[in-house]
């Protein structure tokens, strides 16, 4: 048992707040002189009707027993602050016992055992281009439905196509006025960016287009051959070429129902809002009025009878309701469309749809660039596979400047792990709703905060594994207690407390719908290993217990870094 599970149990017989509500405000003190962790009394005030310096005095005096002694050094009062210092000699045992238990996966749980996870993300649009845009929601929801999925849960993953709606009208459109069937057949999505982005250049000056549009699109909606044939065409060539895209990255779906998908479930929502009075005529369309929760009034059906977002996104909660049963439906989609989801739920809300309180939007910032933003329509983009491409290749630059001898083949392996590595460690790495300014220069700059730095740390305690050798490496399988015990300097401590707070980060990270929180993790314990690599020997310790403890903390080390970028679809590599 974790040193932070043994505290909360600890607490929890004495204070009168649950196992999750101690968990939840239990802290990680900013500097070592303050504790291995800290509990906050302030909580317990208004219950106990004393000061939370008094409450954390008693406190103290309650726990310390000698059941505490086996695993507490010692217990300070600081404020209202309990600061808990963990024994040295047993978390160097425990942490290096759980790791050798744990394997490949270290801090996985099954404290989400019988959930239903739905996570819906990357959803590009049909027909336009998959930039670097795309990657925020690509790699995120990919991270999130990771972090679900080692707790145990079911996780459906759901790339919910932008494959209907009013742009296809203004498509439709465009294709018949400017479309190149030669063009097409060479490069889809550039052909059809081509026209759709002229399309925005003559509306300005030939108003009439937008008319056009609109008719267009009704005509798709009631299924007219010409209209849908062109629909699906546009449709099949932009999923070949995100197909491509996934399979560089390893990322499969669970479900890839588009928008047009949902269309037929519509009349039902039309008929559960009509049941419950709330549909509402507004200029000829259809709205439900949502000023009780302090909402502008959501958008059902436009006065031609189309419809739009929201209405398919209401279809899309009874369709997964039924099918999937989900206990958590999770959007990951951009901050921009904060208002939408608000609205999208407060109407399942006040329709009293099954699962409406199951439904959770996770946001995120936008990719900038330097110069400005970016969009299909102005036909200002990065395409993310010339993003990955670039950064690969600068990779192999990089591995071959130091790796003359390097075969070919596993120099192109590497550099592929490696470039789209850095690239998605640079989505996650930070807060999700923190912008990301692009600049070719930060994100392929593998110094510092960066996946290859994690990489190399990795490669290092691989290349140090196998410096010691097969025989060596069998004894460290077997290492004592009393060999561990030996792990009580400071930079061991380090690695250790890094090591231990990895399974608390990937709970945290998974319940705050932040990956971020887990890579901070991993690249803290990185620090530490690196500062421990360079202070203290290890293949050249003389005291051979001292030789296998150093070498069982280096596994266990390397197991979790590599545990940490699995979790982030990051691969790992031998050499760098």
């Amino acid at each position: 048992m974790n040193s932070d599970t043994k505290i909360v149990d600890l607490l929890a017989q004495h204070i009168d707040l649950t196992k999750e509500e101690i968990a939840e405000v239990l802290e990680i003190p900013p500097r070592a002189e303050l504790g291995d962790f800290a509990f906050p009394c302030f909580r317990l005030a208004k219950t106990m009707r004393q000061a939370p310096q008094k409450i954390a005095v008693e406190l103290k005096e309650k726990i310390e027993t000698a059941d505490t002694a086996a695993f507490i050094e010692r217990i300070e009062v600081a404020g209202a602050y309990l600061n808990f210092f963990i024994k040295r000699s047993y978390r160097a045992v425990n942490v290096i016992r759980r790791s050798l238990a744990a394997g490949e996966t270290p801090g996985a749980t099954d404290k989400l055992a019988g959930q239903r996870i739905i996570v819906e993300y990357s959803s590009p649009n049909i027909a336009k281009p998959f930039h670097v845009g795309h990657a925020f929601t690509t790699f995120l929801g990919e991270a999130i439905a990771n972090l679900y999925e080692y707790q145990g849960a079911e996780v459906f993953r759901f790339n919910h196509l932008g494959d209907y709606g009013t742009q296809f009208g203004k498509l439709i459109v465009a294709w018949k006025l400017w479309g190149d069937e030669e063009a097409l057949a060479k490069n889809a999505i550039t052909e059809l960016t081509r026209v759709y982005v002229k399309f925005h250049q003559e509306v300005e000056t030939r108003q009439e287009l937008d008319d056009e549009a609109r008719e267009a699109f009704r005509r798709l909606e009631n299924k007219e051959e010409e209209e849908l044939k062109l629909w699906q065409q546009f449709r099949d060539v932009s999923l070949e070429e995100f197909d491509k895209i996934y399979s560089r990255l390893k990322i499969e779906f669970d479900n890839t129902n588009g928008e047009s998908f949902y269309t037929n479930i519509i009349p039902e929502v039309i008929e559960r809002l009509r049941e419950k009075d709330l549909l509402i005529e507004s200029e000829g369309a259809q709205v439900v009025d949502l000023e009780e929760y302090d909402l502008k009034p959501c958008l059902i059906l436009k006065s031609d009878g189309s419809t739009i977002y929201a209405s398919r996104d209401l279809a899309a909660i009874l369709y997964r309701v039924k099918e999937y049963d989900y206990d958590l439906n999770i959007y990951v989609v951009g901050l921009p469309q904060k208002n939408h989801f608000e609205q999208v739920f407060a109407v399942a809300k006040k329709a009293d749809f099954p699962k409406a309180e199951n439904n959770v939007h996770v946001a995120f910032g936008t990719v900038k660039m330097a110069d400005g933003g970016f969009s299909t329509r102005s036909g200002n983009v990065i395409l993310l596979d010339d993003l990955l491409e670039t950064s690969v290749v600068k990779t192999s630059a990089i591995i071959r400047s130091n790796n003359e001898d390097m075969p070919e083949a596993e120099l192109k392996d590497s550099a592929e792990k490696i470039g789209l590595g850095a690239v998605r460690y640079a989505f996650l790495r930070a807060g999700r709703e923190r912008d990301i300014i692009f600049s070719w220069e930060e994100m392929l700059d593998f110094e510092g905060d960066t996946a290859p730095y994690l990489q190399y740390t990795i490669a290092r305690c691989k290349a140090l594994v196998r410096k010691a050798g097969p025989a060596t490496m069998a004894e460290v399988e077997s290492v004592s207690d009393a060999a561990l015990e030996l792990l009580l300097e400071d930079e061991e401590q380090e690695v250790l407390k890094n090591i231990e707070l990895f399974p608390l980060s990937i709970e945290r990270a998974g319940k705050a719908y932040e990956p971020s929180i887990m890579m901070r993790q991993i690249l803290t314990l990185a620090r530490a290993f690196n500062k421990f690599y360079h202070n203290q020997p290890i293949l050249r310790c003389e005291n051979r217990d001292l030789l296998l403890a150093r070498l069982a903390l280096t596994e266990a080390v390397e197991r979790t870094l590599s545990a940490g970028l699995k979790l982030a679809g990051i691969e790992t590599v031998e050499r760098m």
